[in-house]
């Protein structure tokens, strides 16, 4: 292993909005981890299937469609039934502070919204992904 934190960063859903999801993967690679940028609208199955294929840490999602709910639901049920359920899960975008403690519960790591910095989000995984 190379002992740098993969990560996988994905748009699931439809939204078409990605420059966000696009600058935090430039400054978590610009920090020495290796990304893996899906693109635009992936499905949750395509998500967790890429993160296992990429052997990735972690998977940060970016939702700003207002399904984020169900896409975290999804990508976490989708990684425990693959084995898969110590890949850390974070995320980012347009997301309710009333929904923040249901997708805690629900097993998401870590959700940042507009006005975070990328060094706090690259700190954050710094400090809460290992590397393998």
């Amino acid at each position: 292993m190379s002992g740098r934190i993969r990560v996988v960063v994905a748009k699931p859903g439809l939204d078409g909005h990605d420059r966000g999801a696009k600058v935090v993967a430039r400054a978590l690679r610009d920090a020495g981890m290796e990304v893996i940028y899906t693109g635009l609208h992936q499905t949750p199955e395509q998500v967790v299937q890429t993160a296992i294929q990429e052997d990735a840490d972690v998977v940060g999602l970016s939702v700003l469609s207002g399904a984020h709910l169900t896409l975290f639901a999804r990508v976490i049920e989708l990684l425990r039934d693959k084995g898969a359920a110590d890949v850390v899960v974070f995320g980012g975008g347009i997301i309710p502070d009333d929904d923040l403690p249901r997708l805690r519960e629900m097993g998401v790591a870590k959700v940042f919204t507009p006005g975070a910095t990328t060094q706090e989000i690259v700190d954050w995984v710094r400090g809460n992904v290992p590397a393998q």
